[in-house]
């Protein structure tokens, strides 16, 4: 009788080390990382391969470990309920529901479960061969489980198979955002990551130099008067217009104009402009940014003028242009430095009209709406549903922007307070 209830006791563990490995299976194969298992599949390692098979197909899986898991569970209460049934008579039932709960919840629960969380990535590599095994055995039970399962959530409306997993692009901002580290150099990296995502969503005429801030060249003006002109310009490229500044007829290249003014021993009055020109490249201004980006090194070109479905110019864009909305500013040593923002206090700044929600966003990460416009002015224009006039205040986005200046109907400068409270009085522009 003593040998019986020894031999139980030993079943009773040995199935609560079998609900351990169910339970740390099932842990280990949720909470592995995809990328990694990718990369190890990519790299030849045929574990990870199978974890990645597994994955795919989740529902299978997971009905197999949630069988397994339970079918032991219940296999080994029922046994130790028997064994203590015949040691303490019918108190055994309690003795056995009390003893078994808090030995599952510790031992097959709660500690294999704690142990692959933290050990994902090695645990679901070397579980995964016998799992497979497992999910094959039970696939019958857990396939004839399933169709039970969406049967039933039919009847309550609820169809399964329509669900998705979401957008990638949604996880990787997600992962983005939770990324951590030394405050300025990961918000840098922050913001070049989500840039980068952002390129196939963002328009050129969002990013564009606008036509009114453009340098352009005349051609009708006296030759020596457009060489002092190229040549003072910070910019390598120019647009050259004819009749009128919408009509563009050309790019003008600093150094091919170089090359000219070196061929003609230095004597500008003998350039021909129209034989220095290169040819524009007109592009729509919804084109993306990704797009565009794509088209640049097709083409091997670094600028582009800008058109709407007029066929009006609208202004240009360059690969520095795109490749700014990545890194951030870049500067050189011939660029004009145009401060668009200033800040006054830790949460007042002025700023003109003309920065843009993307620049304040990636900056600051303000998270401010840029759908409907794409510069601060527009926004205020567009949830203000007016023209505002000079000292009018408006608030929204948990900011207030205080209208500074304003040219004819331009709203040139702007001080913003953000997290509205008692600052003391504001400073002035």
């Amino acid at each position: 009788m003593e040998f019986d209830l020894f031999i139980s006791l030993i079943t009773v563990a040995v199935l609560l080390l079998i609900s351990a490995f169910f339970s740390a299976s099932e842990t280990a194969l949720t909470a592995v990382s995809k990328v990694h298992m990718h990369t190890r599949q990519k790299q030849g390692d045929r574990r990870a391969e199978i974890v990645n098979i597994l994955r795919s197909k989740k529902d299978r899986l997971i009905g197999a470990l949630l069988l397994g898991n339970n079918l032991v569970n219940i296999l080994a209460s029922a046994l130790a309920t028997s064994v203590f049934i015949k040691i303490a008579g019918e108190a055994g039932v309690v003795y056995a529901t009390m003893i078994m709960t808090l030995l599952v919840v510790i031992f097959a629960e709660v500690l294999p479960k704690t142990y692959a969380l933290h050990h994902a990535d090695s645990a679901a590599l070397r579980l995964a061969p016998l799992i497979r095994i497992i999910v094959v055995i039970f696939s019958p039970i857990t396939e004839a489980v399933a169709w039970i399962v969406r049967y039933c959530l039919k009847i309550f409306g609820v169809d399964i198979s329509k669900v998705t997993a979401g957008s990638h692009l949604e996880l990787l901002r997600g992962v983005i955002d939770m990324h951590h580290g030394p405050e300025e150099e990961t918000r840098k990296q922050r913001a070049m990551l989500r840039s980068i995502l952002e390129l196939a969503e963002v328009d050129v005429s969002e990013i564009m130099i606008h036509r009114k801030n453009v340098a352009m060249i005349n051609p009708d003006e006296p030759i020596a008067d457009i060489v002092q002109a190229v040549l003072d310009s910070p910019h390598t490229r120019l647009p050259i217009w004819k009749d009128n500044p919408d009509n563009i007829v050309g790019v003008i290249h600093a150094k091919l104009l170089l090359k000219e003014l070196n061929a003609h021993g230095g004597k500008a009055s003998e350039i021909r402009i129209g034989e220095v020109a290169m040819e524009p490249w007109f592009i729509p201004d919804t084109t993306t940014l990704y797009d565009q980006l794509q088209a640049f090194r097709e083409r091997r070109e670094h600028f582009a003028i800008v058109v709407d479905e007029y066929g009006a110019f609208m202004g240009i864009v360059t690969l520095e242009d795109i490749l700014e909305e990545i890194v951030g500013d870049i500067d050189d040593e011939q660029d004009i430095s145009v401060p668009g923002v200033r800040r006054v206090t830790h949460n007042i700044y002025l700023m003109d009209g003309t920065v843009t929600i993307r620049d304040l966003n990636r900056e600051f990460e303000w998270g401010l709406p840029d759908e409907e416009y794409s510069t601060l002015a527009g926004l205020i224009l567009y949830e203000s549903k007016m023209l505002p006039q000079v000292g009018q205040s408006f608030s929204f986005h948990g900011f207030r922007f205080d209208i500074l200046r304003r040219q004819r109907n331009q709203i040139t400068k702007i001080r913003i307070l953000k997290d509205q409270g008692d600052s003391g009085p504001l400073p002035q522009a």
